[in-house]
């Protein structure tokens, strides 16, 4: 078992941690999102799971502070916004999704 109190692990913004990776099952990074930062529209091969640790984020439109989670499918545009400083855990699954280039290895 690998367990982390995910409210005190030291993170940086701008430097992302990947707290464990599994090919072919998931891949969680915890991320620290200054206020006012965001993770512009984008989208992934994966379904993203993310989770408030800290903090309140604009979810696409929605108001999200501490406890909330949201999931969005494959490919599915989205955008985080942290309306305060923030801290989150995102979650992709499965790792690498179909059309990622890392799952060309497989």
């Amino acid at each position: 078992m690998e367990h982390w109190d995910l409210r005190t692990l030291a993170v940086e913004p701008h430097q992302p941690k990947i707290l464990h990776s599994a090919r072919g099952e998931a891949r969680s990074i915890l991320i620290n999102l200054p206020a006012g930062e965001e993770l512009q529209e984008h989208q992934v091969h994966e379904r993203a799971y993310v989770v408030v640790v800290d903090g309140e984020v604009d979810l696409g439109g929605h108001a999200s502070a501490a406890g909330a989670a949201a999931v969005f499918d494959p490919n599915e545009r989205h955008s985080v916004k942290a309306t305060t400083d923030a801290r989150l855990l995102i979650v992709l699954a499965p790792w690498p999704g179909d059309g990622h280039p890392g799952a060309r290895d497989s």
